[in-house]
C-alpha cells in the first residue's frame, strides 16, 4: 500500500473535509450505508483514474481520489451473469452454480444482501440483474429484463412490468435516487445501483452525441496482433472489431451500405432485425435527434467506399466514440448520486464502490468483448470510498478479486462472514494494513464456449509476473511474462528458458484449484 500521489496530487488538496461537518452523531458502531455501483463491460482503459487518455471520468475518479484505487482488481470469470453471481455470493462460479449466461441463478442460496437484510439493513437493487430469476434478499427491486434497452426500456418493478420513457442510464439513476429519498431512515441501507451501459450495442444519449464526435481514436498498439505465438483459441474467436456488423454495432441503416457485412460474434444472429428493434424503440422525438446525428455518418460512409486500413480505422473510431459516450453518461449520473449523498449528509458514513462485471477490449488484439484471461478483460476498474474509515488518496497494488466484495461489505457492516464465502475482506488494504499472508496469485475459470464469440473454455493463474492459461478441452497452454511482455503477445510456454516457471505455475494452478474446490480436473 502506498499513497496515491502520482496521479492527482492537486485533486487531493481540494478534497472537502466532510468529517468535520457531517454526521456528528456517528459513532464507530454505527453501521455503514452501502452503495454498489456496477456497470457492464467497462474497461479500465476507459477510466481516467487509471490513466486513460480517451475520456475523463470525473465522478468515478472522485470516488477513488476520496478513498482507494485498486490497480490489480480481477474477476473470476469474465462474463456478465457469472460476475453478478460472484458478487452476490462471494463464491466462484463452480460453487454458486452460475457458470455462463445460459444458466439460471439459484436464488435460494445464501447471498450477502440476505445477510444484510436479516441484520437490519434495507436492501434494494435497480437496473441490470441478468440472472434469469427474480431477485431475493432485496426489500425493493426494479430491474431490466435481460440485457435491457438503451432507449425507453422495460423494467420489472417487484414483479410488475413497467415501460419507462427516456434513456436507461438516466432512468436507472432516477430509480436509485427514489430509493434513497424514500428509504426507511431508521435503518442502514444497501443499494445495488447497476447500469446496463456500456454494454453492446453502445447507443449514446442524445446529450452526449457530440461529446466525442471529433475525438481522434488511435489504433491500439496491438490492434493488428496476428496471434502467431498463441494457441488456436485466439485464432478461432469471433470478436474482432473489423468483423462487427454494420447495422447493430455501427448503427448504419440499410440505405447506407450495398450489402450487410460482419458476423458480429454470431453469424446466425440477424443484426439488421436486431438493429431495427433497437431503433424502433425510440419515440418520434428521439428518432429525429438520432437521425440528425447518425444519418450524415451513414451517408459519408456510403460515399467513401472505404477498404483496408482506412475501413479498419473507421470501425474502431465509430465503435469507441459510441462506447465512450455511453461511459460519459454513466459518469455524469454517478455524479448525481454522489451529490445527493453530500446534500443529505450521507457521505461520511456511506461506502461507495464502483466496479464493473469485467473489463473489455477497446481494440486491443483487434478485439471488442471480454471472456479471455488476458489483462484487458480479466482486470476491472475498482475504486472505493468510505470517509469514516478509509483515508483519501490511497492506491493499492495488491491482488483483489470480485469474490472479495461480499466478505468486505459484511466485515464493514459488523456481520460475521460465513465460512463458505471464498473471498477475503479487503478492509485491511483499505485501512493501510496489508496482511503478511495476502494472496500472491489469482485463479480464473471461463466456461462459455458455445453461443457468442466462440471463445474456448479455459482456466489459469496469474502471479505478479507470470500468467499461465490452459484451454483444457484441447490441452493447449499459454505462458506470458508480464514484465517483459505486458501486452501478452509472446507465448513462452514452449520456450526452454521458461521450463521451470511453467512447472512452478502449474503447481500454483493446482494449489488454487484445490483451495477453491475446483477439483474436477485434478
Amino acid at each position: 500500500m502506498r499513497d496515491y500521489t502520482f496521479y492527482f496530487i492537486f485533486s487531493i488538496l481540494l478534497i472537502c473535509c466532510y468529517s468535520c461537518v457531517q454526521d456528528q452523531h456517528l459513532t464507530d458502531e454505527t453501521p455503514p450505508n452501502i452503495i454498489v455501483i456496477f456497470t457492464d463491460d467497462h474497461a479500465k482503459n476507459a477510466t481516467s483514474i487509471y490513466g486513460s487518455d480517451l475520456i475523463q471520468t470525473t465522478n468515478i475518479d472522485r470516488i477513488g481520489k476520496e478513498g482507494i484505487v485498486f490497480t490489480n482488481s480481477f474477476v473470476t470469470n469474465s462474463i456478465c451473469g457469472p460476475s453478478r453471481a460472484v458478487l452476490l455470493t462471494g463464491k466462484y462460479s463452480h460453487i454458486n452454480g452460475f457458470k455462463d449466461n445460459h444458466d439460471q441463478f439459484d436464488t435460494s442460496q445464501e447471498t450477502f444482501p440476505k445477510l444484510l437484510q436479516r441484520n437490519g439493513y434495507e436492501t434494494s437493487i435497480v437496473g441490470k440483474w441478468h440472472l434469469k430469476n427474480k431477485p431475493t434478499g432485496f426489500d425493493y427491486w426494479n430491474i431490466l429484463i435481460g440485457q435491457g434497452h438503451y432507449y425507453n426500456p422495460t423494467f420489472v418493478n417487484n414483479g410488475d412490468t413497467l415501460d419507462y420513457e427516456g434513456y436507461v442510464t438516466d432512468i436507472t439513476t432516477d430509480l436509485a435516487l427514489d430509493v434513497l429519498e424514500n428509504r426507511d431512515q431508521n435503518k442502514p441501507f444497501c443499494l445495488f445501483y447497476h447500469h446496463k451501459a456500456p454494454h453492446r450495442n453502445w447507443m449514446p444519449d442524445s446529450k452526449h452525441f457530440d461529446e466525442f464526435a471529433d475525438k481522434d481514436i488511435p489504433f491500439p498498439e496491438t490492434f493488428y496482433d496476428d496471434y502467431s505465438s498463441r494457441t488456436s483459441a485466439a485464432h478461432l474467436q469471433d470478436m474482432e472489431v473489423v468483423n462487427m456488423n454494420l447495422s447493430n454495432d455501427f448503427k448504419l441503416q440499410p440505405q447506407h451500405y450495398e450489402s450487410h457485412t460482419g458476423t458480429g460474434g454470431m453469424a446466425t444472429f440477424n443484426a439488421e432485425v436486431g438493429w431495427a428493434g433497437n431503433y424502433n424503440r425510440m419515440n418520434a422525438e428521439q428518432k429525429a435527434a438520432w437521425d440528425e446525428r447518425y444519418d450524415p455518418i451513414g451517408e459519408s460512409f456510403k460515399e467513401a467506399k472505404l477498404s483496408g486500413e482506412a475501413l479498419d480505422k473507421w470501425k474502431i473510431t465509430r465503435y469507441l466514440r459510441d462506447y465512450l459516450a455511453c461511459v460519459k453518461s454513466v459518469d455524469n449520473n454517478i455524479g448525481r448520486v454522489l451529490d445527493y449523498l453530500d446534500k443529505n449528509e450521507l457521505t461520511e458514513n456511506t461506502i461507495v464502490i464502483y466496479t464493473s462485471d469485467q473489463g473489455f477490449y477497446l481494440g486491443e488484439h483487434g478485439w471488442y468483448d471480454k471472456r479471455f484471461m488476458y489483462e484487458e478483460s480479466f482486470g476491472t476498474p475498482h475504486v472505493m470510498r468510505y470517509p469514516k474509515k478509509i483515508k483519501a488518496g490511497q492506491l493499492s497494488d495488491e491482488f483483489v478479486v470480485n469474490i472479495d466484495h461480499a466478505a468486505t461489505l459484511l466485515d464493514y457492516a459488523g456481520i460475521e462472514v460465513p465460512a463458505e464465502i471464498q473471498g477475503t475482506s479487503i478492509r485491511p488494504l483499505c485501512e493501510a494494513s496489508t496482511p503478511d499472508n495476502w494472496r500472491q496469485s489469482v485463479y480464473y475459470h471461463y466456461y462459455q464456449s458455445t453461443g457468442w464469440h466462440t471463445v474456448k473454455k479455459h482456466y489459469g493463474v496469474r502471479t505478479n509476473r507470470y500468467k499461465l492459461i490452459n484451454y483444457y478441452e484441447d490441452n493447449e497452454w499459454e505462458l506470458y511474462d508480464l514484465d517483459t511482455d505486458p501486452n501478452e503477445l509472446s507465448n513462452e510456454y514452449a520456450n526452454a528458458d521458461y521450463a521451470q516457471i511453467v512447472l512452478d505455475m502449474k503447481l500454483e494452478l493446482r494449489r488454487l484449484q484445490q483451495e477453491y474446490k475446483d477439483d474436477s480436473f485434478l
